[in-house]
């Protein structure tokens, strides 16, 4: 037995940018870095520590930090953190959203709690996170997954509430068990929620990793910011600063090329 079925429109999953958008995107990226060096350079009194931050120290900064070896471990452990942690929300936000969606009695007693603890900041679960698992890996694990479930749980709820009664009742009509209802109607249908939620779970999950990586680890992009301000070396934490931000970007752009052309 075959069913197939299809969700109502499903909200945007990053469609390409037009074309003749490069010439903008270059200049506003001039524009910014222009900014940035008459802030730190021209601006800035001769005895502030803002000069440190300027494009002409982190940019070498870089170069060192890669030279030294530092970096790549750094990028390495924090996007091993990242991806342990959205592979956990992944899986929990998907049972959870599949539920609540197919079961209107659980969607009506666990709305109010989800609601309240999606609007609890990630990071404020640290102290829980630390009493719990201890020193090392696994309370970033926690706290990412914890940032990340929300939009998981809320799109493939949507999903699910999405698709139309019809379709389940013909596959019922047809002599499918729930299971076979689950993988060939279900699933298909709501994918594209599913892929959406993905991808925001993946920006959220960037943003706390790295202050969730200041919390008693020895490692990791977040921890090298607390280093090098310890060091008083502020040109290498502008330096590790930018390459968050191009990491950011990097696995923004490949998750809206990925997840948006599927």
């Amino acid at each position: 037995m075959t069913v197939t079925a299809s969700a109502r429109p499903a909200p945007s999953q990053g469609a390409s940018p037009p074309r003749g958008t490069l010439f903008p995107a270059v200049l506003g990226i001039v524009v910014a870095a222009a900014l940035w060096w008459l802030a730190t350079t021209v601006l800035a009194a001769p005895d502030s520590m803002l000069r440190a931050f300027a494009p002409q120290h982190a940019l070498p900064a870089v170069v060192d930090l890669a030279r030294q070896g530092v970096l790549l471990d750094d990028v390495a452990t924090s996007l091993w953190r990242l991806l342990v942690g959205l592979l956990v929300a992944a899986v929990l936000g998907l049972a959870i959203g599949l539920a609540v969606g197919l079961l209107p009695l659980l969607d009506a007693a666990t709305g109010p709690v989800f609601q309240f603890l999606r609007m609890i900041s990630p990071l404020s679960w640290a102290p829980v996170a630390i009493g719990l698992f201890g020193i090392g890996h696994r309370p970033v694990f926690f706290l990412v997954a914890a940032a990340a479930i929300w939009p998981i749980v809320l799109n493939t709820t949507a999903g699910v509430r999405s698709i139309d009664p019809g379709f389940l009742l013909a596959a019922r009509a047809l002599g499918a068990t729930r299971t076979e209802a689950l993988v060939t109607v279900v699933l298909p249908a709501i994918r594209p929620h599913i892929l959406t939620g993905l991808r925001l779970a993946l920006g959220i999950a960037w943003v706390v990793l790295v202050p969730a990586e200041m919390l008693g680890v020895t490692s990791g992009l977040g921890y090298e910011i607390l280093n090098s301000r310890d060091q008083l070396a502020y040109d290498k934490v502008m330096a590790v600063i930018l390459v968050i931000g191009l990491l950011g970007f990097v696995l923004d752009a490949a998750a809206r090329r990925l997840l948006g052309s599927r």
